[in-house]
Parts: C-alpha cells; structure tokens; sequence
C-alpha cells in the first residue's frame, strides 16, 4: 500500500487529487494540508467528499509528510514547491509536483516567466517531466516529477504526432479554450460570476507561462518549433480544448494524419483517437482521458489538430497519480479508469 500525502488539498487540483486517491486501491492518505483551510476537515472545504475521508487539513510539515509518506503530492502556488520539494526528497520520499517550479530546465527561464529565483537548482536535471506518453520510462524511475500543466497536456498531445513525422513548418499556432477552474479556486474579479458568465475572453495574450514550457517539450520530443499561444477563458467548470494550426512541410491527407495518429497512441490507455467526431470538453468531463484528432486543409496547406481534456484530471490530478502508478511499479490505469461524466 502506497502511503500519500496531499499538499494543498482544499484547491481545485488538491481536492480533485483527494477525489481520486481516496478511491485507489493501492493508496492509503496520510497527510492533508492546506493554508487558508487548515484547522478543518476536508468536508468543510469540500462538502462532496462528506463520508469518504475526515482528515483534519494540517499545517504543512515537510518533514513530518515526507516520514510518514512514500509519495509526497504538491498542489500548490507557484514558488512554494522550491522549499517543500528538497526537504521532502531529503528525507527519502518521493514527489509529484503538479505546479510549474520543476517543469522548466533552465532557471534563468524559470525568473523570466514566474518573477522569481528558482532556489532549488539542484534539483531541475533530475526532475522528469510528468507526460506519460513521452517520458513513460523517466518517470517510473523518477524521485520528482513534474507534472505538465493542463495546456501543454493538451496541446502537446495534439501536435507531437504531427511534428514528429516531419510534417510541420514554421511556428504553430495552439487556440486554447479552459474552463474557469483553471484559475484555481482564489477568489479575483477575473472568475467571479457576472464576469465569466456569458463572455468569452483571451488572456496573456503572446506571453503566457506556458509557452516556454510547450516548446521545450516539443524540443524534448524531437521536433523544436516555435509556439504561438492565446488561451480564452470560457463560462464553464472544467475542460480544455486546444485547437493546433500547423503549416504543411509537404502535403498530407486526412487518412494519413489520422493513420499517424493511430499509430503514436496505439495502447496509450488514456488517449482517444477519434476518426469521426470531433473532440469536446463534455467527453472528457470528469475522467483522464484525452480526446485527439487532425484534419487537414489540403487547400490552404494546414493540418488542424484538436485536443479536448479535463484540466482537472488529465490536465492535473489525474495525470499526477498516472505519473504515481508508474513511479511505484503499479498498472498505469490503476484507479483511474472509469467513463466521463454525461451530461
């Protein structure tokens, strides 16, 4: 039995991860912390998880979660990862990360986008980036992962079969759609209700975070380009859908796109490749799957590649504990395998 802590357990991500672990066969919770919460039960912040779990939210004690825990899992702001994360691994348990303080390599890069010093150096070269379908060997040896954020998970899943088969040219461009709980659950003029609530709204237009992230990976998987990003939020809950341009090196037609695609997910449990539909949010409401396809636009020289994920879930808590499965030797769909919610 894996013994597991959660780490900012009253947020969005935390919470979710409490959701799913509480279910897994092969995981007993040790630890629940929490900042703003601290002091109550996990009901109090989360009336939904009423008769599944009565952990009191604790004030954080890296050492204490790291003696008591195989597996240590941050969900939390930010920065904060940069202390917790060394004391942990110190004291021999292991870390899944699911903010962005281990995601990039160079740290120069880190201060550029997150205003701040990376103050754990050390430990970058060994951190493994948390996307299963890439780095499926790295990480079942890993001690730190760092799982990718929801947008990169999106859209990297959508363009590296593409990219890698030498198909692309020049800059993409990755059109993202989120819901409003990707903003965490802080309370801000941005998501409050008459804000969001019928409006649709790009954000961090040419310089969000994610970007240096999405090219390094796509750099990592063998096929460097540059990346043009513009993310929207939209007025639901959950979900992410990315829309992918990538201009054609040499034609391509759609039965040999989606061929590619077959072929780069075939036994991948939790991607869905689909020949027909076209990929939604609602689909993958609730679970870890991912939804892909492509489409090309002979005339005009453009493939489109279009992804649909939970970001709660396959965009985060899910993936997390997909990267634990593996780190612990246990079957990479254990307690994550069940249907999205409908409707």
């Amino acid at each position: 039995m894996i013994r597991a802590s959660v780490a900012g357990a009253s947020g969005y991500t935390g919470g979710e991860l409490v959701r799913w672990l509480v279910r897994h066969p092969g995981v007993e919770l040790v630890h629940l912390t929490a900042g703003q919460h601290r002091g109550k039960s996990l009901p109090e912040a989360f009336p939904h998880l009423e008769g599944f779990v009565r952990k009191p939210l604790e004030e954080p004690d890296w050492r204490k979660l790291a003696q008591d825990s195989d597996v240590v899992f941050l969900a939390l702001p930010h920065g904060l990862a940069l202390e917790a994360a060394p004391e942990i691994l110190a004291t021999g348990a292991r870390v899944v990360d699911l903010g962005p303080d281990f995601r990039l390599r160079d740290p120069a890069q880190y201060a550029r986008w997150y205003k701040q010093e990376h103050t754990a150096v050390h430990l970058l070269e060994e951190a493994v980036y948390g996307l299963p379908e890439l780095h499926r060997g790295r990480i079942r040896e890993a001690s730190l992962v760092a799982v990718p954020g929801c947008y990169p998970t999106a859209a990297l899943l959508g363009l590296v079969p593409l990219l890698r088969a030498g198909y692309g040219s020049g800059p993409v461009v990755v059109d993202a759609k989120s819901g409003v709980s990707g903003a965490g659950r802080a309370v801000s003029l941005d998501t409050h209700f008459s804000e969001v609530n019928e409006n649709v709204r790009p954000y961090h237009v040419a310089h969000h975070r994610h970007i240096p992230e999405m090219e390094q990976a796509l750099a990592e998987a063998g096929c460097p380009t540059a990346v043009c990003f513009v993310p929207h939020l939209i007025p639901m809950t959950r979900g992410i859908l990315a829309t992918c341009y990538v201009r054609l090196s040499r034609p391509l037609e759609d039965p040999t796109a989606l061929e590619l695609y077959r072929e780069a997910y075939a036994g991948e449990p939790f991607v869905r490749v689909l020949a027909g539909d076209l990929p939604q949010t609602k689909a993958t409401f609730g679970s870890n799957f991912c939804d892909v396809t492509v489409r090309v636009d002979a005339e005009r020289g453009v493939a489109i590649a279009i992804a649909a994920l939970d970001n709660l879930g396959k965009g985060a808590a899910g993936q997390a504990i997909q990267c634990m499965n593996l780190m612990f030797g246990l079957p990479e769909t254990e307690g994550l395998l069940m249907p999205p919610l409908f409707p």
